[in-house]
């Protein structure tokens, strides 16, 4: 009877959600990139680990360096930047470093990879705390679920960091089995984690032409002094709020900040900094905020939820009504039914 490894099982896994999404002619070019290097890596490790074929186990680090990297560029692509630089693909040069290291140095190759796993790891949780989940390119109707998912995959790197450190601290120790026991579950549980959230439709980029073409053109965030910066967020919000009046943006589900501050002619970081400070909010919740107060006229009109819903820019039911509740206080059935009730009296 065949039996397959533990990474042989995720790779194949892997690779048929990879074919999944192509059929489907959906996924970010650079997430379908990252699940290949996952499955990529889940082969090698059973190949070298299982199979014993250890002319492969100098690719093992060097293929294992690319994950972290391509996490990382499509990050920033995805979620910090209106328009990815060049210098930001220079990352995809990491196993060019591990490649030296393996030559030059061969007895720091794992504490090098766990500096790689645990630093961008560590980058992308420190860069979602600074920019309060206000994400460039994800739809803003998905709420806080684009940041939650890029920080399980943020914590899946550092567990996979982990397991490493366990691998060496086992070696060192003298206890010679628990290092294949502990590369197969840490490091197959976190390429499947990676692999299967980087195809999660919420974190799918929604890029407009337009945001990209005026990157270039918009002015950089200058610093003030407190005083001068709280007159502009004012300004700014004030500004906001008229376009929003003129122009109901909120009602398309597939607004981004990214297209919000185009509309607005502000750089990102100066938009989502002046929400933040007058309201406490992301932009995310603030947008919400407009989408919640129209799904409310057109309940009390008598439409019925998911209608409402839908037409007032969400698209998915579990955002609709964990927003609905954090802002008015009750389900949205149970207050369109009170309303009513209401206007009868």
């Amino acid at each position: 009877m065949l039996v397959l490894p533990l990474p042989m099982i995720i790779a194949l896994v892997l690779a048929f959600l990879f074919l999944r999404n192509i059929s489907r002619r959906r996924g970010q070019p650079f997430l379908l990139v990252l699940l290949v290097a996952c499955a990529v890596q889940s082969v090698i490790t059973s190949l070298v680990q299982y199979y014993g074929i250890t002319a492969l186990r100098w690719l093992q680090p060097v293929t294992a360096s690319l994950i972290p990297a391509i996490v990382w560029v499509a990050f920033l692509e995805s979620c910090l930047r209106v328009q990815t630089r060049i210098r930001d693909y220079l990352h995809l040069l990491v196993p060019v470093l591990v490649i030296t290291c393996i030559f030059l140095v061969p007895m720091a190759i794992d504490a090098l990879l766990i500096m790689l796993f645990t630093g961008y790891g560590i980058a992308i949780l420190t860069m979602l705390h600074v920019m309060k989940d206000d994400l460039a390119h994800t739809r803003l109707s998905a709420g806080h679920l684009p940041a939650t998912i890029w920080r399980v995959i943020a914590v899946a790197l550092i567990i996979s960091a982990g397991g490493d450190a366990l691998i060496s601290l086992s070696l060192a120790y003298g206890f010679v089995t628990f290092p294949g026991w502990i590369l197969s579950i840490s490091s197959s549980v976190a390429l499947l984690v990676i692999g299967y959230l980087c195809l999660s439709h919420d974190i799918e980029t929604n890029y407009d032409i337009a945001d990209t073409a005026s990157a270039a053109r918009t002015p950089q965030t200058t610093a003030t002094t407190p005083t001068v910066q709280t007159d502009q967020h004012a300004k700014i919000m004030h500004q906001l709020a008229a376009l929003l009046d003129r122009d109901p943006l909120y009602l398309d589900p597939d607004l981004t900040l990214a297209r919000l501050s185009r509309k607005m002619g502000l750089p990102l970081k100066q938009l989502s900094t002046a929400i933040n400070a007058v309201t406490g909010e992301n932009v995310s919740r603030y947008i919400n905020g407009y989408r919640v107060r129209h799904a409310c006229s057109l309940l009390l009109q008598g439409q019925n939820v998911t209608t409402a819903m839908l037409d007032s820019g969400f698209n998915t039911k579990s955002n609709f009504n964990r927003e609905f509740l954090r802002i008015i206080g009750k389900p949205p059935g149970e207050w369109q039914l009170n309303g009513q009730k209401a206007q009868k009296t």
